[in-house]
């Protein structure tokens, strides 16, 4: 606030001068330059309605007169009249443009500045977390439809992709949710296939779900599934047809090389043997073979 002691004797109610834009205000309505207007003042001294000139070379407003016409210390009536808003008014819609641009405010407008960059930092994020998701159900859903693999392998694949850690599992539970993702039926549709179209035994089936990483109880599970006779007549099925291809051998070196194809095949001692005596009971008689 800022004052000036009167000029002269008729400047003796002078009003404090606040910042001359209540002032200006006060100057530009109506009301004001008809109350200035009924106190007789000279047009010459006064400008704008409610200023007059000072020795100083500033611009002040006048005080209110006998009459009541508003000076200075009349400025927010004043204002009030020509903007339609009392200072009462104007104090309380602060406060609650104040209170609407809070983060608190459940009901306010999101305002600008660190909240809105919160705002915007987690939508981003999400969005991100999106794409992640759909890249790797792409991903797992193709190499389903190629193969039937372990939980262990999808999520090896997964991680040479780069997927995170947290959505691959993420992915992983889902398909193991809708069925997609199953190491028991895996396990029963490999020892189905490694049995019946490639001849394995039981010991060599086990060390493929094993090298799968799937995990002992359902390969146990999974191997019940062939029977002691189905082994044994698997395993005779192909040293016979095996037999035929070493006519040409004695039956030292037949019996021979005939042990080693069934044992790596993945058939016990027992069951070998057994095939084996089939097998060469029908073998004729063949000499010895000179190299």
């Amino acid at each position: 606030m800022v004052s000036f002691p009167p000029a002269s004797e008729n400047e003796e109610h002078l009003a404090p001068v606040t910042y001359l834009r209540d002032a200006r205000r006060a100057g530009s309505s109506s009301a004001s330059r008809a109350a200035f207007g009924s106190a007789g003042e000279a047009p010459a001294e006064t400008h704008g309605g409610g200023m007059r000139d000072h020795p100083s070379g500033r611009r002040l407003p006048r005080a209110a007169d006998a009459t009541g016409a508003p000076g200075a210390a009349g400025l927010p009536e004043a204002e009030g009249r020509a903007t339609g808003v009392s200072p009462s008014d104007e104090s309380e819609a602060d406060g609650i443009a104040a209170t609407e641009g809070a983060p608190g405010n459940a009901g306010g407008r999101r305002s600008s500045g660190v909240w809105s960059r919160a705002f915007d930092s987690t939508a981003a994020t999400g969005a991100v977390e999106e794409r992640t998701g759909k890249r790797a159900a792409n991903v797992s859903l193709h190499q389903l439809a190629r193969r039937g693999m372990s939980r262990w392998e999808l999520a090896q694949v997964l991680a040479k992709r780069e997927i995170d850690v947290d959505v691959a599992e993420a992915e992983l539970n889902r398909l193991e949710s809708v069925g997609l993702l199953d190491d028991a039926a895996l396990a029963v549709t490999l020892v189905y296939t490694q049995h019946t179209r490639k001849g394995l035994g039981r010991s060599a089936i086990e060390q493929e779900l094993k090298r799968r990483h799937i995990s002992p109880e359902i390969i146990e599970d999974a191997l019940d599934e062939i029977a002691a006779d189905d082994e044994l007549e698997r395993a005779t099925e192909l040293a016979v047809k095996r037999v035929g291809q070493l006519a040409t051998y004695d039956d030292e070196t037949a019996r021979r090389r005939l042990h080693g194809f069934l044992a790596r095949k993945g058939y016990s001692s027992t069951v070998v043997r057994q095939a084996m005596d089939a097998a060469f009971a029908t073998r004729g008689k063949r000499g010895v073979r000179f190299e």
